[in-house]
C-alpha cells in the first residue's frame, strides 16, 4: 500500500504558491469583494430610484417655488426681487443663529451703558456747530492794526493759537508745549472714535433685536400678521397684527 499512496501522490495537482503581489496587482480577499459589491448594490438603488423618479415625474406639475428660482449654466440659483432687502445680513444671520435674544439684549444693555459713560466724560464738545470765538482788541489806527499781532498779545504759541482753543487765561498755559495738545488732541480723537464705534455697534444690535423678536412672534400661527414694510440695511421690516379684544 504504501507503494500505491506514494505513485498516486506522484499524479496529484501541483499546488503552487501564489505569484508576487506586487508584480500581478491587489489581491482581492473575500471581505474586499463584499465590500465592493455592496457598495455597487447601494449605487444601483440610488439609479434606480432616480430612474423612476424621473420617468413618474409630471411634467406639468406646478409649485410656487418655480417662480423663485431658475438655472444658470446648469446650477440652480434663487431669484431675489430688488426691493427684498428685508432679509439679514450674512453678518446678522451669524449672529441669530449662534447666540441668544437675551444674550444680545444683555450686549446692548453693556454698551449703552458704556456709550452714557463716554459721552458724561467727553460732554461732546467737538461735536457739530461749535461757535466761533469772539475777543475783541481795540487800537488806535489802521496801520496799528495791519501790524497786530494776536499771539504775541495773548502771549500764546501761534500753533496754539491755530487750533481754534479759547485760551482765557494765558498765564495758565505758560508751560504747555504744542506736542502736549497735539497728544491731548489725538487721545480725544481716539475716544471719540471708540464712541462713534460702540454706537454704530448698538444700532447693530438694536436692528438685530428687532429682526429676532418679530421672527419669534411670526411663529405664532394662531395670529396672522401683514406686512407693512420691507425691511432694510439696518432696520427690521414691520409687521401689523389684527386686533383682537379680549374677554
Amino acid at each position: 500500500m504504501g507503494s500505491f499512496d506514494k505513485a498516486f501522490k506522484s499524479k496529484q495537482r501541483l499546488h503552487r504558491e501564489r505569484t508576487n503581489v506586487l508584480v500581478k496587482g491587489f489581491l482581492e480577499r473575500k471581505k474586499d469583494y463584499k465590500v465592493r459589491a455592496t457598495e455597487y448594490k447601494r449605487r444601483q438603488d440610488i439609479f434606480t430610484k432616480l430612474r423612476k423618479k424621473t420617468l413618474e415625474k409630471n411634467p406639468n406639475e406646478f409649485y410656487f417655488h418655480m417662480k423663485k428660482s431658475h438655472l444658470v449654466n446648469g446650477v440652480h440659483q434663487e431669484i431675489r426681487d430688488d426691493d427684498d432687502e428685508e432679509g439679514p445680513s450674512p453678518n446678522e444671520l451669524k449672529l441669530m443663529q449662534s447666540q441668544d435674544l437675551n444674550y444680545i439684549n444683555y450686549k446692548r444693555t453693556i454698551d449703552l451703558k458704556k456709550i452714557d459713560k463716554w459721552q458724561s466724560e467727553l460732554h461732546l464738545i467737538d461735536c457739530g456747530e461749535k461757535p466761533v470765538n469772539k475777543h475783541l482788541f481795540f487800537v488806535e489806527s489802521d496801520k496799528e492794526k495791519k501790524k497786530f499781532n494776536v499771539a504775541k498779545k495773548m502771549k500764546i504759541d501761534p500753533e496754539l493759537l491755530k487750533m481754534g482753543f479759547n485760551f482765557a487765561n494765558p498765564d495758565a498755559i505758560k508751560n504747555v508745549s504744542v506736542e502736549d495738545v497735539q497728544a491731548s488732541n489725538e487721545v480725544k480723537e481716539l475716544k471719540y472714535r471708540r464712541l462713534n464705534n460702540r454706537i454704530e455697534r448698538e444700532k447693530f444690535l438694536k436692528t438685530l433685536t428687532d429682526r429676532m423678536e418679530i421672527k419669534k412672534q411670526l411663529l405664532n400661527k394662531n395670529q396672522k400678521a401683514k406686512k407693512v414694510q420691507n425691511g432694510k440695511k439696518g432696520k427690521a421690516p414691520v409687521y401689523k397684527w389684527k386686533t383682537e379684544r379680549k374677554k
